[in-house]
C-alpha cells in the first residue's frame, strides 16, 4: 500500500476575473522510503503541492490518502494531528519564532509530544552539535544570518525523527558547502528509511532523489526515475 496516493487533486482560486487553477488533476503515488524531487518554473504549483502533501492546506478537491487515512474526509484538527505524527517540514521562509532562542525553536516541536524535559534537552543538544550551531543556541533568529536560520529550520524539522520530510528549497539560503551537508544528511536519513519529498531548482540537489516529478502550470508533465541517486 502506498504511503501517499493522490487522485485528481485540484486547487483553484476564485477571482473576479474567474477561476485561477493552481493544481490540475494531480495523480501521484509515493511509497515509503522513496526520495522524490519536485521541479518546475516559478508559479508551477510546487509549494502548493507540498503544502497539501504536508496537510497544511485543506482547501482542494479530489482524493488524497496518507498512510491509509482519507485526508479529504478529515477535519482540520485531524489533519494537524496526522501532520504532527508523520511529517517534518522545512519551509523556504524558515518560519522560526523570533521571540524564541535557537534552542527553544528546536525544542518547540518536541514540546507538543509526550517527551520528558530531560530527554528533550538531550535531543536539542544533539541537533545543535550535528548542525555545528552550539554557539548559537541562546541567540534569537534575528541575530542569525539567512544561512544560519536555514540550518536551524532544517534541524527543527528533523529533531522529532519524522517518517516523512517535506522540504521546500532546503538549501535555498545556504552556500554550496552547507547545502551539500544538508543534502548528504537527507540522503543518509533516506538510506535509513525516511521518506523525503523536496522542491528545488538546483539540478545537483535534485539528483539526490530516486525520482523527479516535473510540474508546469499546475500539471504534472513528467514523472521519471533516476538511474542512480546521489
Amino acid at each position: 500500500m502506498p504511503l501517499v496516493e493522490m487522485r485528481d487533486v485540484e486547487k483553484v482560486f476564485e477571482t473576479r476575473a474567474g477561476k485561477t487553477w493552481v493544481l490540475r488533476r494531480i495523480n501521484f503515488t509515493l511509497h515509503e522510503g522513496e526520495f522524490v524531487t519536485i521541479m518546475g518554473p516559478s508559479g508551477a504549483g510546487k509549494s502548493t503541492l507540498l503544502s497539501i502533501l504536508g496537510m497544511l492546506d485543506g482547501d482542494w478537491t479530489g482524493e488524497f490518502y496518507f498512510a491509509d487515512h482519507p485526508v479529504q474526509k478529515l477535519s482540520n484538527r485531524q489533519r494537524v494531528e496526522l501532520h504532527k505524527q508523520y511529517v517534518g517540514f522545512i519551509f523556504q521562509q524558515f518560519h522560526l519564532l523570533d521571540n524564541l532562542t535557537v534552542a527553544e525553536n528546536l525544542d518547540l516541536p518536541l514540546s507538543y509530544r509526550n517527551i520528558r524535559r530531560s530527554e528533550r534537552q538531550a535531543m536539542v543538544a544533539e541537533m545543535l552539535d550535528k548542525f555545528q550551531i552550539v554557539g548559537k543556541k541562546d541567540l534569537f533568529p534575528t541575530q542569525l544570518s539567512g544561512g544560519q536560520q536555514q540550518l536551524v529550520a532544517v534541524a527543527r524539522a528533523l529533531i522529532g525523527n519524522p517518517k516523512v520530510i517535506l522540504a521546500d528549497e532546503p538549501c535555498g539560503s545556504l552556500h554550496t558547502t552547507q547545502g551539500k551537508m544538508i543534502m548528504d544528511l537527507l540522503k543518509r536519513l533516506n538510506d535509513e528509511g525516511t521518506t523525503i519529498i523536496q522542491v528545488t531548482h538546483n539540478e545537483a540537489w535534485a539528483a539526490y532523489a530516486h525520482r523527479i516529478v516535473q510540474l508546469a502550470d499546475g500539471w504534472i508533465t513528467s514523472d521519471r526515475a533516476l538511474a542512480a541517486a546521489g
